[in-house]
């Protein structure tokens, strides 16, 4: 059985959809940018370390790792750690157009699969009431960007290009790709 390396509830949902058995082990590490670091180059060393991080503890098992970012105008956008940062997240992505970048990294045995996907993301226009609405339900509080597509945060969102999973936190087909790469099965009926 594979292990994911995240306390996710969206990767965890993900990874049951397409019927892959695994256990939860979440990975603690740093998550602070490296001075001057690319947004793709940060995603990718997350999601390798939180990997790698667990990898170390079961020796022989697959170990999946994920991180995703939200990133406008090349900065990252990580998770708001109060609603008027949230606020102004969202006022900054209002009509916008931003990438959400998620990197999947697979350790099995020393050997790691990485990759990262970008999905292009515009958001409607949105007035300041409807911001303060939406971050008073709550829902941007754990979420990179400070909304969540897959909830009330759909309506804030005019068009995806790209992997609607991977705005989510984790693009399926090419994790499934790299699962099944590695041996692991997709598709399996759940357990009793």
């Amino acid at each position: 059985m594979m292990i994911l390396a995240s306390s996710s509830p969206r990767r965890q949902e993900l990874l049951r959809q397409i019927g892959v058995h695994f256990r939860v082990e979440a990975a603690a590490i740093d998550e602070t940018p490296l001075v001057g670091e690319a947004p793709a180059d940060y995603v990718t060393r997350l999601a390798e370390a939180k990997a790698r991080a667990v990898a170390v503890r079961h020796p022989g098992t697959a170990v999946l790792g994920s991180d995703t970012s939200v990133v406008l105008d090349g900065q990252i956008l990580g998770k708001p750690e109060n609603d008027e940062q949230a606020v102004a997240m969202l006022q900054a992505l209002s009509g916008h157009q931003h990438q959400v970048l998620t990197a999947v990294a697979l350790v099995c045995d020393g050997h790691c699969q990485r990759q990262t996907v970008v999905t292009e993301v515009l958001f409607c226009d949105l007035s300041d009431d409807e911001i303060r609405r939406y971050v008073a339900t709550g829902e941007p509080a754990d979420k990179a960007g400070a909304y969540g597509i897959q909830g009330r945060g759909a309506v804030l969102v005019k068009a995806i290009h790209g992997s609607y999973s991977n705005v989510v936190g984790l693009p399926l087909t090419e994790t499934a790709a790299m699962l099944q790469q590695a041996g692991i099965a997709i598709w399996e009926k759940e357990s009793a």
